[in-house]
Formats: structure tokens, sequence, C-alpha cells
């Protein structure tokens, strides 16, 4: 059984476990002030060429999300996120109960603008409810789509006119920057906070939370500690994020897993199926017959996104960073033996071991 289900199913990428292995009988400071920690703060510092951005290690993408806007938004602020945002679906509720609502924009393709924003801001009424703080991103989206630098800089402006502030979550960030044309050094220019996301792009655990605005940087810190992310042997986060970013193995690993993406997406197409949303990201929504997705689901595991009819569905197939180009090529080749074959009742069905 092979997983397309996710980006976190295999373990980390071998330089990293290598620095692991290396470093670990030095000595060093907890709480994010040992050396690794701090030299990894230097190093993402230099590739956003901002020295003034401060950087904080945490273990997910859930308690970054949660920490951040928690840390940010008084108690009658609220967050704006697009229906399909990570904050809203698949975090068990974490921003709500920290007190903070999410004001949800339906979107046609995961992305947030200025002019959804505003119609929504249009049906506030002053005082009898929240005041929109926030407004939270993620690149690449839920949905495998991503921003163009054009539209990072458009909702940019736009918060600076509202005097709001902009979150990037970037828990998929190497596989969003590959896709499109916003550079890692935009990131500190257009966003206040967005964090690079390392457990998705071939680290073990780790997120790196960059704060970019100098009036959500005091006491961050506390935050950190208050919400349980302060981590006693931080070295562990900080030993990853040196070799992610020492030689540019972030930006590697994210160009791979768009390159096998597209690979899986020219041979389904190439089969005559079509896709939910147009990805150039790690994350592709192939249409299937159901009775192509049950003989594939004998040999690999992912999800069935979304139901569209009693025929077919939408299912996600997500690449990580140690799949090859033979994993492609087998799933390709099973996907169109299922597909000559869908005549076939389920007791033949097409896939062998």
């Amino acid at each position: 059984m092979y997983s397309f289900k996710n980006d976190y199913s295999v373990g980390a990428h071998p330089s990293i476990l290598k620095a692991l292995l290396d470093t670990n009988e030095t000595q060093q400071q907890g709480y994010g002030q040992d050396d690794y920690s701090l030299l990894a703060t230097d190093l993402i510092r230099d590739k956003l060429q901002n020295q003034a951005s401060d950087v904080h290690l945490v273990s997910g993408g859930t308690q970054a999300n949660l920490t951040v806007i928690s840390s940010i938004l008084k108690p009658y602020q609220s967050v704006i996120s697009a229906v399909t945002g990570h904050i809203n679906h698949m975090e068990t509720g974490a921003i709500e109960a920290t007190g903070h609502r999410i004001e949800t924009i339906p979107t046609p393709n995961g992305k947030l603008t200025p002019a959804l924003i505003e119609a929504f801001m249009d049906t506030l009424m002053p005082v009898h409810m929240r005041i929109p703080k926030l407004v939270y991103i993620s690149n690449s989206t839920e949905i495998g789509t991503h921003y163009t630098r054009n539209e990072l800089i458009a909702l940019w402006d736009f918060c600076k006119q509202k005097d709001m502030f902009l979150f990037m979550d970037g828990a998929r960030l190497a596989s969003g920057l590959d896709a499109g044309d916003i550079t890692f050094p935009d990131l500190a220019k257009y966003t206040d906070v967005f964090y690079i996301g390392g457990a998705k792009n071939g680290a073990l655990l780790g997120e790196a939370i960059v704060i970019n605005n100098a009036d959500i940087k005091a006491d961050f810190s506390y935050n950190l500690k208050l919400r349980g992310a302060l981590l006693a042997k931080g070295r562990l986060l900080g030993i990853q994020f040196v070799e992610l970013f020492r030689d540019d193995l972030y930006f590697k690993i994210g160009a791979h897993l768009n390159r096998m993406a597209a690979l899986l997406t020219k041979g389904i197409s190439q089969l005559g199926y079509s896709f939910s949303t147009n990805s150039k990201t790690n994350q592709i929504f192939p249409i299937l017959p159901y009775s192509i997705i049950r003989q594939l689901e004998q040999k690999y595991d992912f999800y069935v996104w979304e139901k569209l009819d009693n025929e077919k569905a939408i299912v996600r197939l997500v690449t990580n960073w140690a799949m090859s180009e033979a994993i492609i090529e087998q799933f390709i080749a099973d996907l169109a033996a299922c597909s000559v074959n869908a005549y076939k009742p389920e007791r033949e069905l097409c896939l062998q071991d």
C-alpha cells in the first residue's frame, strides 16, 4: 500500500537525520537558545533579506496558527479566512476555543481577494458585531491553488488601508512558492507574520514562525510558553531548519514535490480525466468514477475528498519529498489498467500485487 494521502507519511530527509545524529551528544542551551536555533534564525533572515524579522520555531502548524492568532487579537476581534482555510476545517476549533471567531468567506478557488473581504465587511454592524482584525491566507491553499505576487501585494495594501494584519499559513510554503512568482524576500515585505512549514517539506516536525511587524513582536515568547509551544529541546527544531536552509534544501524539496505532482497530473490528464482545481502545487484533485476509486484503494491510500454524485468523486493525491518517478509511473499504469477494464465486475478487479 503506497500513500498519496499526505506529504508527511514518510520520515525526514536523510541530511536531517544525519545532522540530528551527528549533533546528538553535544550539550546546548534549552528553549530555543541553542546554537542551532540561533543559526537557523540567521539563515532564515539572510534568505528573507531582512535582519529585523523575528523567528520562532514551534513543533506544528496548528500550534503556529493558534499561537499567532491568539497573541494578536483582542477578545472582540476576529480573523477572516476562506471557507476552505485550514483553521476553519481542520483544527478542531482551536482558534475559536480561544474566543476569536473565524469569519469565513466562500471563494471560487480557495483564495481571498480584497473585493471578497470588502463585501463581507460591508455587512458588519459597529459595536454589536466582532471587528475583523486579521486576514488569514494559506500558500499553497487547502485545494492546491497558490497566490501570485500581485495577489499578495493587493491583499497587503488592502490590509494596510483597513488597519488589519495579514498572516500567511506556510505549511506547504515551499510548494506554493515554487508554483508561482512570489519570492522568499517578498514574504518579509508583504506579510505581517507568516510561517515556514517543515513537517510537510522534509523535516521530522517543525514550523518556523516569522514576525515582520514590530507591533506584534513584543512578548511573543510568553505566548509560546503559554501555549506549550516553547520546547526545552529546541535544538531538535533548530538543527532541522539549519539543514533545510543551509544549502537551499527547503526550496529544492518544494520543487521536487511540484515536479512529481506535475508528472502525476500529466499522466491522469492523458487518460482523459479532469480535475476540480487547476493545481500547480503538490496537491492535485482528479475526478474519478467510484468503480475505479475502489480498485485503486486496493493498492494506494488517498482521500476521497468530495462526493459529486453517485457515480464519481473528487480524490486528493499528495506528493512527498521521497516520492520517485517510478511510483508515479506505476500509479498511472494502474489507473490506465483500471480505466480499460472499468466494465469488469468488482470480483475481477484489475490491479495485481
